[in-house]
């Protein structure tokens, strides 16, 4: 059994890791709250872009534009959001793991990478699978210009023929206890026929195929940007979670610590009690 002083040392250990998950916890607790209102915020543009475009696409005449072709696949890009940092539950681990089941339900396809964020980085370097862009840093609250430098990437890749496909790998920000790992196709983009819900007339000026050489670039790039979005909530949700759930360990820990000590130290004093006794009785005798 460990002695006093060795418990006393545990309890002083864990004490300070309680604080530290304590303040992790309180950090991503404000980080969360700025990054889900914008996230929120960000949801009606993204949904309402996306009708807009499947109305027009259902206009036009012709469906010529790079974005809008698809032909045979030989080789898919997969855009992986990830965290620079651990300590943030299986929020790392399920994303990484929906990478790779996704690549390898892609039979006779070659998988390449783009990753946003430290962790998937390294996870795809360790296994020498293919990484055409890397992107580290990125801020606590995304901005447009960061969405901007990935979706270039990706649509610099696509028009080279270096991809035929282009998907998005990330976390969808459900609340801060619950994320879900969502895999959505970026490129060549899946608009339907009729997509856009009821069917309104419209007057375009410019014509139809103008309006979507300028609309298609601007929606690749909000699709990127609110993929980072939902990346950024769902990571600090998860980081403040894990940090809940390591705060109340610790203070459980501590707990069976203090009793364990309150036992050594009962079980130290009766010991020496009956040493004194012990010795008195052989003066005695």
């Amino acid at each position: 059994m460990p002695g006093v002083r060795d418990i006393k040392r545990r309890i002083r250990s864990v004490k300070s890791t309680q604080q530290i998950t304590k303040a992790m916890k309180m950090v991503a607790a404000a980080k969360l709250r700025k990054t889900q209102e914008a996230v929120v915020a960000s949801r009606p543009y993204a949904k309402k872009m996306e009708e807009v475009l499947g109305r027009i696409v259902a206009s036009a005449e012709e469906k010529i534009h790079p974005f809008m072709v698809a032909g045979p696949v030989s080789t898919a890009g997969i855009v992986l959001f990830t965290a620079d940092r651990g300590l943030a539950g299986g929020y790392n681990a399920n994303l990484i793991r929906k990478a790779v089941v996704e690549a390898a339900r892609m039979e006779d396809v070659e998988t390449r990478f783009i990753t946003v964020g430290r962790k998937g980085r390294d996870y795809l370097r360790r296994r020498q699978k293919t990484i055409d862009g890397q992107f580290i840093g990125i801020k606590d609250t995304p901005t447009i210009t960061e969405a901007k430098e990935i979706a270039n990437m990706a649509t610099g890749l696509y028009l080279n023929g270096t991809y035929d496909e282009v998907y998005l790998i990330y976390q969808e920000f459900i609340s801060a206890v619950q994320q879900r790992p969502v895999i959505k196709k970026l490129l060549p983009i899946p608009f339907e026929e009729g997509e856009g819900g009821q069917e309104t007339d419209y007057l375009y000026e410019p014509q139809p195929g103008q309006v979507l050489e300028m609309l298609l670039p601007k929606y690749v790039n909000n699709e990127v940007f609110q993929a980072l979005m939902e990346a950024k909530a769902s990571e600090h949700g998860a980081r403040m979670t894990a940090m809940s759930s390591a705060t109340d360990n610790a203070g459980e820990m501590i707990d069976k610590l203090v009793l364990s000590f309150n036992r050594a130290r009962q079980a130290a004093i009766t010991r020496e009690i009956a040493e004194i006794v012990g010795g008195a009785n052989a003066l005695n005798a």
